[in-house]
């Protein structure tokens, strides 16, 4: 769900001068981009993330019409230009190693492509990648530790190349040739002038005060605006206790669901950035207590299920994050920045500093909230804030409830609104999948997910 194909966003904290930076590389739709080309369908809701109107063929959701313009490279370019200290070929080397390996077929990996096996047997370089035979989920026997690799040989020889030539030759050498020509020829319209043109944007970040707390998050066409929205409703509606209880869950629940109403409502590319307001995420800390939460994404799970295979990476589907429907904020347009979900947030609370962002979709910034609520409002540690139970009210009626949750509480958000009760579980993901770390003290710790198999929290000793 992730790679250079995708796009994001993410919060820096340097420690040095006590300040923070918002940096925005987002994906874009191409200026080709016809929305007569996405005719609704005539019932219907979307098949994937969105409750928006369905489109026939999933134009929107699969394939390549439903490639937008990359951000992820461009984004990490300008934040090593700006802060790195170690040269850029140097830095993709260790991704670069990985690729040659080829990722393992583990239990995980084998369920998630058996998932999408439909899809992804739709193109035949996602297929010959991915499926056996052009069908069937790679998979190794049940009694066998896998030796079953899934080749990434392409994708290795272009992180080569981009860690030899630049980033640069991602927008305007030989690779954006590759990429343009492999979408257009799957009937996409990424042009070259698309990536030449395209730019990664530094921000100042949306900063605001919860309660005792201070809040660094993202602004303008993120998850951010939504989370200050969330969290000023908290604040008045919610008295912290000495454990969350059954009234803090209903106040989240009318938050979320108060903040979500605006932002689908209002929210798009034609807002002003001044205006009031599915994925990899990392965060990490570094020994001087510089911070970053990073969160970056292909938007579906396989992205677009599109393959360039040139390049060997897999293409976002960023078209997707759009309204089909015409006439609203968000509609889709041509050129037009993506609306994204993504919440990469750093917060300041009792003398200690998190670096927290999530996976998850809509789901991402309900998460974010929660758990910024579970270290400043009750003071958990960052182990106890993850393993606390949440719910999700990110679209729609219902509320979902982590159903390890008291019963009282279950209770009284099912008097309130619409209630489903879902165990948290490895797949699928009723709740988001967040990362964190945190400083307290002088001491440097991180947490990811308690669920996902492939969520780690990793140590590096001082050199």
């Amino acid at each position: 769900m992730s790679g250079p194909g995708g796009g994001g966003a993410m919060i820096i904290w340097r420690a040095g001068c006590e300040a923070s930076y918002a940096l925005n590389f987002g994906m874009r739709a191409p200026a080709a981009l016809d929305p007569n080309d996405y005719a609704l369908a005539p019932e219907g809701k979307a098949s994937d993330l969105f409750p928006w109107k369905a489109v026939v063929d999933d134009r929107n959701v699969q394939g390549a019409t439903a490639i937008a313009v990359p951000g992820t490279v461009a984004g990490t370019r300008e934040a090593h230009a700006r802060f790195g200290r170690m040269p850029w070929t140097d830095l993709l080397q260790p991704a670069v190693a990985i690729a040659r390996e080829g990722l393992k077929v583990d239990w995980y990996a084998s369920l998630l492509i058996a998932s999408a096996a439909k899809d992804l047997s739709k193109d035949r370089d996602a297929a010959a990648v991915f499926l056996e035979e052009g069908q069937w989920p790679k998979s190794f026997g049940w009694t066998a530790i896998s030796d079953v690799l899934i080749d990434q040989s392409h994708m290795a020889a272009t992180l080569s190349r981009l860690a030899e030539a630049g980033a640069d030759d991602f927008y305007t050498g030989e690779l954006a040739r590759m990429i343009v020509a492999d979408v257009q020829e799957k009937g996409g319209v990424l042009a070259l002038n698309d990536l030449a043109g395209y730019r990664a944007e530094w921000q100042a970040p949306l900063t605001f005060k919860y309660r005792a707390a201070r809040i660094y998050t993202t602004p303008f066409l993120t998850g951010g605006p939504s989370l200050r929205d969330a969290l000023v409703e908290l604040e008045e509606a919610m008295t912290p206790g000495a454990r969350p209880d059954p009234m803090t869950y209903v106040a989240y629940a009318n938050a979320l669901r108060s903040a979500y109403t605006r932002r689908l409502a209002g929210m798009g590319d034609g807002e002003s950035p001044q205006a009031p307001a599915c994925t990899t995420h990392f965060s990490v800390v570094d020994r001087q207590g510089n911070m970053v939460a990073m969160t970056q994404t292909l938007l579906s799970m396989f992205g677009s299920r599109i393959v360039s295979p040139s390049t060997g990476l897999l293409m976002n589907n960023g078209i997707m994050w759009f309204d089909p429907e015409p006439g609203h904020p968000n509609s889709l347009a041509p050129a037009k920045r993506c609306l994204m979900n993504i919440c990469p947030t750093i917060v300041e609370a009792e003398g200690r500093r998190a670096a927290i962002g999530a996976s998850g979709g809509r789901k991402i910034m309900p998460a974010v909230m929660q758990i910024t609520s579970f270290l400043s409002d009750f003071g958990m540690s960052l182990e106890e804030a993850f393993h606390q139970p949440r719910i999700d009210a990110s679209g729609g009626d219902c509320v979902i409830a982590d159903e390890a949750l008291d019963p009282e509480i279950l209770s009284a958000l099912s008097k309130r609104f619409p209630l489903v009760s879902t165990p948290r579980t490895v797949l699928p993901y009723a709740f988001a999948c967040p990362a964190a770390v945190m400083e307290e003290r002088g001491r440097r710790m991180g947490c990811t997910e308690i669920m996902s198999p492939w969520g780690d929290a990793i140590h590096e000793e001082p050199i």
